[in-house]
């Protein structure tokens, strides 16, 4: 009983650094996979914008296309 009471601090001590231990892992984990998450979606948001770039660039060479067509009209 002695012994309990001298050491209990001790292990009071482990237990709580252990405790703590597994907290941080589980955050870390936690963490690396809403990173992972987010950079999953950044990809999908940058296919996004480059598809609506190319859509448009597509509407804005065809409506230079059609400004030309008109003012070769209008000159010819």
């Amino acid at each position: 009983m002695t012994e309990i009471k001298e050491w209990w601090g001790v292990v009071i001590g482990i237990v709580a650094l252990i405790a703590w231990a597994l907290r941080v892992e589980s955050n870390t984990k936690a963490n690396a996979a809403e990173i992972r998450r987010l950079w999953r979606q950044r990809e999908e948001d940058q296919q996004s914008h480059r598809e609506s770039r190319g859509t448009t660039l597509a509407l804005l060479d065809e409506l230079r296309r059609d400004i030309k067509t008109l003012l070769s009209r209008r000159d010819g």
